[in-house]
């Protein structure tokens, strides 16, 4: 591949856990819940991580995702609601600073420890255990196909 070796990095989360996806709903369309959106994206991320390694396995580039931690970002601030006011709580008791949870990512992107794994889950710069759901090579190959038709793009 002419980008090689190269490295990508998609964000996920822990809030995967619990999540499933719906294939006849993946839009969320016959009913939208922001935790439940948000989960399962996460889990789409890890999924997507997974089918991407599988593609460019022996290319020279690698793809691998992370949980960053609870980050002391902007996030959910602006939500509104209950939930604005768990999360900015919650900030400031478990939150950690951004460079920190920046930590995962830089290793990802920088450290020859990890130049050949691919398709892999991290947090703390560790190799981690995603769910079950996160390792289903059949619904990723699945999420795939669903996303490219759902943008009309022919596979």
């Amino acid at each position: 591949m002419a980008g090689a070796p190269s490295r990508v990095i998609n964000t996920a989360s822990d809030a995967h856990r619990g999540a499933t996806l719906a294939f006849d709903d993946l839009q969320a369309a016959q009913g939208y819940s922001g935790f439940k959106v948000y989960g399962r994206s996460k889990l789409c991320n890890i999924l997507y991580t997974r089918e991407l390694a599988r593609r460019w396995a022996g290319t020279g580039v690698t793809a691998n995702s992370l949980h960053p931690g609870f980050v002391a970002t902007r996030f959910g601030d602006q939500s509104g609601g209950l939930f604005s006011y768990v999360v900015r709580a919650a900030k400031l008791f478990a939150a950690i600073s951004p460079e920190k949870g920046a930590e995962t990512l830089v290793y990802l992107a920088s450290s020859p420890e990890v130049a050949a794994i691919s398709g892999g889950y991290f947090y703390k710069c560790t190799l981690a255990q995603p769910t079950r759901e996160a390792q289903d090579d059949a619904a990723a190959r699945r999420l795939w196909s669903e996303t490219e038709r759902l943008a009309g793009i022919e596979g």
